[in-house]
């Protein structure tokens, strides 16, 4: 070993263990690097521990004793609250294992949908307990067994209605004046549900004068509505099919694909495809439904912060890909249904009958955190094969479709509604 290294090497060996116990410090206590060194890291960092610090002196010093996975849960809420983004939600654990549990398909028999006050219903089941007990369209559910939902978020409220069938609930019913005989009059997308489930978007309306409020008390039942519903009808000597779409959910493309090859042996000449109050579903469905009807081309494309831009195409296997259409909506037909809408209408597949549409231009992702709940977030917009979004910009509610032929609020809801769409049918296939 050369004489002239021995020295650097004991240098070395001395001031090793310095550099380790002050990195060790600096790791620890980040605040005492220069300026420079720090960075967005040390921010986040800090903002991390002052949040932790938080709720330990909450934990610790509150007058009454106060779980941590409570305000771990609250904590995330609020987070997800402060985006003001009313499609954005955090799911507790229980939600969330709620929201991934397999239908039970009992219930009350509504179709329901956010709203400041409670749970306002879109539908009302035929034959079920709901329509039994006298509940409408346009009332709104304000309270369950005695517990009021204002405030409450639309997972966390259907599952106090929810329960073992024969079993009894409590509703506290809010009849607007305006609904006395209506049909159908809420006014953000409901998911369609035979156990009362809700979609995860709400929007506030304004009081309706001279409203009452009772109690109904409802006992509990299996429902069993189809997703799907199809008839055959013959107008002006026309025979026309009628398929129904209650949401975009796991399989649907198959029924409705069942209920079009149904349609079409029975000898139709056109197809409507009702739409109305369907609050959507997943966006892989809307593209397999879309594609029985478009042979090929765009379906609809994404774009977001983190998300790759994508565009999603026809299958290339359409079932009815010449067959004239009218799509029938309303104020609630959103999301995958307005994807579906716009994509026919587009490709000019389908004459579009009944209202703007609710206005949707975002998605949303599931993203599962570690205590067993999960983020239900906005991580995108998507844009119609024209280019079109159809929200207000970001998750503003927008304009929706216009429909080329225009319905009455008080009429696109209604057995007239439909009857309208066939006639629009019936003079297009003449």
């Amino acid at each position: 070993m050369s004489s002239r290294r021995a020295p650097l090497i004991v240098i070395l060996g001395v001031l090793l263990p310095v550099f380790l116990v002050l990195g060790v410090w600096l790791g620890g206590h980040p605040e005492d690097l220069p300026g420079f060194a720090r960075g967005s890291a040390f921010e986040q960092n800090h903002q991390t521990q002052v949040v932790d610090e938080a709720l330990a002196r909450i934990s610790s010093d509150y007058y009454r004793p106060i779980s941590k996975s409570q305000l771990a849960n609250s904590s995330i809420a609020g987070a997800v609250a402060s985006l003001d983004d009313r499609f954005s939600h955090y799911l507790t654990p229980k939600e969330f294992h709620e929201f991934n549990s397999p239908p039970s398909f009992t219930g009350i028999g509504v179709v329901v949908s956010p709203e400041h006050r409670g749970l306002a219903i879109a539908r009302v089941f035929d034959t079920s307990p709901a329509q039994h007990a006298g509940l409408r369209a346009g009332e709104v559910i304000v309270a369950v067994n005695g517990r009021k939902l204002a405030g409450l978020s639309a997972d966390a409220a259907t599952s106090l209605i929810k329960g073992p069938p024969g079993t009894e609930v409590a509703l506290g019913i809010l009849r607007p004046a305006n609904v006395a005989g209506s049909a159908h009059a809420p006014s953000s997308p409901p998911s369609s549900s035979s156990s009362s489930s809700s979609s995860s978007s709400g929007s506030h309306s304004a009081p309706a004068a001279h409203a009452t409020t009772r109690t109904v008390r409802i006992t509990r039942a299996v429902i069993s509505e189809p997703v799907v519903a199809s008839e055959t009808r013959t107008v002006h000597g026309v025979k026309l099919g009628v398929v129904e779409l209650a949401s975009f959910s796991p399989e649907s493309h198959g029924e409705v694909a069942t209920a079009v090859e149904k349609e079409l042996h029975e000898g139709v000449r056109g197809l409507v495809f009702d739409l109305r109050a369907n609050g959507g579903g997943l966006v892989e469905e809307a593209r397999l439904i879309a594609s029985l009807f478009i042979a090929h081309g765009t379906i609809v494309s994404t774009r977001g912060r983190t998300q790759p831009s994508e565009t999603i195409v026809a299958t290339g296997h359409p079932l009815a890909p010449t067959i004239p259409m009218v799509v029938l909506v309303d104020h609630n037909t959103a999301s995958s249904s307005e994807i579906t809408t716009a994509a026919l209408q587009d490709h000019h597949r389908a004459t579009v009958v009944g209202t703007h549409t609710f206005g949707k231009g975002v998605f949303q992702e599931e993203e599962p955190l570690s205590n067993g709940g999960a983020l239900d977030i906005t991580v995108g917009e998507y844009f119609t094969p024209d280019g079109r979004n159809l929200g207000g910009g970001g998750v503003k509610q927008g304009a929706g479709i216009t429909p080329e032929v225009s319905l009455a609020n008080n009429v696109v809801d209604t057995p007239q509604g439909l009857d309208a769409a066939l006639e629009t049918l019936a003079a297009k296939v003449k």
